[in-house]
């Protein structure tokens, strides 16, 4: 379950790389997104994401009941401690795969709305252009000509405005796309760790029973 989820998760920051930069393959990524989002893909995707939240759900009550077993003994027993251990990695695992599934999701839609505004842009200013250029007529449609490369031009300034803060949003979430590497790492650093603290808690285990054991074997002889 713990390397599906790391599996899962390498898998996603890879995807979220691929659509910071460009490169060929970030447009063959968008368009397979994009074909996602249609058809069945939404409820596919959906049903994905709540299948890990009941999972999630689930792990935390484990949490919790382990917890509450403990604070009723009074001592913490070794092998709830390694239970303890592995579903909080594993719930912070699956906490992390759909905080990144969202990051995707966003960062899809932000680089579609540029092109949308890039080409919403390209179209408005090749429109002003002809208006330019065909200025001769009468002073009415001269006057109409103006009051409308105007109107283009103030709508030419919104949609560099709305470029602008699209751009800065991509921006923030290429930054936290980063902190979202560092943190992975901290989470396999911690997964070492956490493997590490498994082994010795079986190792005391095992002492713990080859201490039973031996009083039993001498008041057998």
């Amino acid at each position: 379950m713990i390397q599906v989820l790391y599996t899962v998760i390498l898998a996603q920051m890879a995807l979220i790389l691929t659509l910071l930069f460009r490169t060929p393959l970030r447009k063959l990524v968008i368009i397979t997104l994009d074909r996602l989002k249609r058809g069945r893909g939404p409820i596919m995707v959906k049903t994905i994401a709540a299948t890990v939240v009941v999972v999630l759900s689930s792990s935390v009550y484990s949490m919790i009941k382990i917890q509450n077993r403990t604070i009723e003994g009074g001592i913490a027993n070794p092998t709830d401690q390694v239970l303890m251990s592995k579903h909080m990695l594993e719930a912070s695992l699956m906490g992390f795969m759909l905080f990144l599934s969202l990051m995707i999701d966003r960062l899809h839609y932000y680089i579609r709305e540029l092109r949308l505004l890039r080409k919403a842009m390209e179209a408005a200013k090749k429109q002003n252009r002809n208006f330019e250029d065909g200025k001769n007529g009468s002073a009415e449609e001269l006057k109409a000509m103006g009051e409308e490369i105007a109107t283009l031009r103030a709508k030419i300034k919104k949609l560099e405005s709305e470029c602008e803060t699209k751009a800065k949003e991509a921006k923030t979430a290429e930054a936290e796309a980063e902190a979202l590497r560092k943190q992975s790492e901290g989470f396999l650093l911690e997964y070492d760790r956490l493997l590490e603290d498994n082994q010795n808690l079986r190792n005391q285990l095992e002492s713990i029973d080859q201490s039973l054991t031996q009083p039993d074997n001498r008041k057998n002889m």
